[in-house]
């Protein structure tokens, strides 16, 4: 009896695997590859039948057959810019993920792994809201430098799986409400969602608020000088914006619990740097709410720093005018992609056709 959703997500030197009945997980393991192993593939792609065989012998190992499955669900990689939503994993959807349309990055090798067992099982294979989608109106592409375009570029995945799940909590459909999004994570994205659709955000590793590891938007003249300086390399000054910028630069650590408790304990800088973090997304709220006209059902705020209450209630403080907070803590992907596939499934959303979304001219 086919009742399981085999969900894969390809990292850099890991792929997450779950197996789902219906919207409980079953059984997940983070399956790891050696630097070695990894080292030997001049392309992501490349990694496509190692990955694969691992998994399978994953579901062996546990018990779990093919002929179990419904569905296979992969995290999507770096295609052309897409409308959200589930997709089928075709021929053309497959040679862009091959060839790293806008380049090489582990999640391209979701698409194609969930079509190999797919097509094992002979039943059908899925992406959902991958890196590459792109729902921006073109008032919003506009940077202020003509050779500059505002690029779409944030959590899709998690922000629309949290949409789904505030537009139930309403008693609504994700299609009939607006949200602003705040995922808090390693970066930063806040999203104004019209009925489903993504109209904007800040690119969490350029723009918007700092967070614990970047530095977010910046005065452009100051970066100019230091850039010109002559201090740094362009690698360490890209390091500066991200991986050592942000909490990161100004307290020594990103960890948020290890924050709150030097608030805790009396560290005004820490608390100070903290605030900062909360006004500066609470102010990104605010603009993506004028996105949206004001007519906002709800805000929401995801990701890992929304496991720290006292963030969370400093952004409630400021933002709650707007609308009522809801808080979906932490990011779960795995979970995400299977009620993606779900949707499908049970025919609450129509899978859409890669090649039908996207102008594939070449």
């Amino acid at each position: 009896m086919r009742e399981y959703v085999l969900a894969i997500n390809p990292g850099s030197t890991s792929t997450k695997v779950a197996i789902f009945k219906g919207n409980e997980n079953v059984l997940q393991k983070n399956l790891s590859h050696s630097p070695e192993e990894i080292e030997k593939f001049t392309k992501i792609a490349d990694q496509y039948d190692l990955r694969k065989e691992i998994i399978l012998k994953w579901m062996e190992e546990n018990n779990f057959s093919v002929d179990g499955l419904i569905a296979v669900v992969g995290r999507g990689g770096l295609l052309r810019p897409m409308p959200g939503g589930a997709y089928h994993v075709t021929e053309a959807m497959m040679k862009d993920l091959k060839i790293g349309y806008q380049g090489e990055h582990a999640s391209n090798l979701g698409g194609l792994i969930a079509k190999a067992i797919a097509d094992l099982a002979g039943i059908e294979a899925y992406i959902v809201d991958p890196v590459a989608v792109d729902e921006f109106t073109d008032v919003a592409r506009i940077s202020g430098v003509p050779e500059i375009e505002r690029r779409s570029l944030g959590h899709a995945l998690n922000i629309k799986a949290v949409g789904h799940r505030a537009a139930t909590s309403l008693d609504k459909k994700f299609n009939e409400v607006n949200l602003v999004v705040a995922h808090l994570g390693g970066g930063i994205s806040v999203a104004p969602v019209n009925k489903g659709r993504i109209l904007d955000y800040n690119n969490a590793n350029e723009m918007g608020p700092f967070s614990p590891e970047r530095t977010g938007g910046l005065p452009v003249g100051d970066v100019v000088k230091m850039c010109f300086s002559g201090k740094y390399t362009p690698d360490e000054f890209k390091k500066k914006l991200r991986g050592k910028g942000g909490l990161t630069a100004y307290l020594g650590t990103n960890d948020a619990i290890e924050i709150e408790k030097m608030i805790d304990a009396g560290d005004e800088k820490a608390k100070l740097i903290y605030e900062a973090l909360a006004y500066q997304v609470a102010k990104e709220v605010g603009a993506m709410a004028t996105v949206l006209q004001g007519e906002v059902d709800a805000i929401v705020v995801t990701g890992g720093l929304a496991y720290g209450p006292l963030i969370v209630n400093m952004i409630k403080e400021m933002t709650g005018f707007i609308a009522p907070v809801i808080v979906y803590p932490g990011e779960d992907e795995m979970k995400a992609l299977n009620e993606g596939a779900l949707r499908v499934i049970n025919g609450e959303e129509k899978a859409k056709i890669y090649e039908n979304e996207v102008a594939i001219n070449d």
